[in-house]
């Protein structure tokens, strides 16, 4: 598969009504050409509805999605140069795992010897080609899971849709195929549209991360930018890592890891401590009713434990706050 070097996908104030319900509201964005983006946000925020659009399995209401300049969004979903890998990973449990992912050939009249041929190709990518001719049920959840993806890739997409294609698997395993679904867009050079709700998934793997909320994208950029500097609190508070305070009638975020317990500063309640490993996370209350979180590195919380219903005093340095929109 080549590279592709033009901005090979675009979203042009696409619309999703269901009856009332407005699911995606006037999107309209440009994904970097050959790139991993995440659709990321709450459930119930759009990212589904937009990633089906994008598929084809969900009627447009408004608005178009552009491929290479190209209104697909009338376009049935095998002519639009898309793939997508479903969370179920929906593989025919009759079938060998070389069948299943040939099987989109054989429905285009390919021949047997080429549509093997360029399973196994495939197979060899996703490093399942020893396991060709076993059934479905005789893998894993991650074997399942590389051939739903070579099964997607077989069709050479220009862009491959993902909904949630992690979530089944252990959380051991689900960081091994973060890894390999990252080597696999940058080898193919194609677009990878990753839908999750995990903020660390998205952060590990994407060149953009594109936020949604209440139907529409609350911020998109490269995933350090939306994690350091959320442009608004919704994005500050869903990212993580960020406390939302108000200051001289404003919002501000600061990041956890930024506020110290000192010993002068912004009395505050401790209402609870986790240990997180390297890393334990004090929650307080101010008197204003605001709740802050101090990271405080794990060697230094226990040479000075601090219990819930003590009292801390809270500092930060205020070049650090990072100015919310209204």
């Amino acid at each position: 598969m080549a590279t592709r070097t033009s901005n090979d996908l675009e979203l042009v104030h696409l619309t999703k009504r269901y009856g009332q319900t407005v699911a995606v509201n006037d999107v309209s964005h440009i994904f970097p050409p050959a790139s991993y983006i995440c659709l990321l946000g709450p459930s119930g925020c759009g990212k589904s509805s937009t990633l089906r659009m994008i598929a084809g399995h969900e009627t447009v209401s408004d608005g178009a999605i552009l491929l290479d300049g190209a209104d697909i969004s009338h376009l049935p979903p095998a002519r639009r140069g898309t793939a997508m890998m479903f969370q179920s990973y929906a593989l025919f449990p009759h079938l060998s795992v070389k069948d299943n992912v040939a099987f989109s050939l054989k429905m285009k009249g390919v021949d047997k010897e080429t549509r093997h041929a360029r399973a196994m190709k495939l197979l060899d990518l996703v490093a399942m080609d020893h396991l060709a001719d076993r059934l479905p049920a005789q893998l894993s959840g991650g074997q399942q899971q590389r051939v739903a993806l070579a099964r997607a890739l077989v069709t050479e997409p220009r862009v491959l849709l993902l909904d949630e294609p992690l979530s089944a698997l252990d959380p051991f395993l689900r960081i091994r195929m973060r890894a390999e679904l990252k080597r696999l867009q940058r080898e193919l050079g194609i677009t990878f549209v990753h839908v999750t709700h995990g903020q660390d998934e998205a952060l590990a793997l994407a060149d953009e991360c594109v936020v949604m909320n209440n139907a529409v994208i609350e911020q998109a950029g490269p995933p350090r930018d939306v994690w350091s500097k959320p442009r608004t609190e919704f994005v500050a508070r869903f990212m993580g890592g960020h406390n939302v305070i108000g200051w001289d009638g404003a919002r501000y975020a600061i990041r956890a890891d930024e506020v110290s317990i000192a010993a002068i500063g912004l009395p505050a309640a401790v209402t609870g401590v986790e240990y997180q490993g390297d890393r334990v996370a004090v929650t307080t209350k101010t008197e204003a009713g605001e709740e802050i979180v101090s990271l405080v590195p794990e060697d230094r919380f226990f040479a000075a434990p601090i219990n819930p219903g003590e009292t801390v005093h809270l500092g930060w340095d205020q070049g650090r706050m990072h100015r919310l929109e209204a």
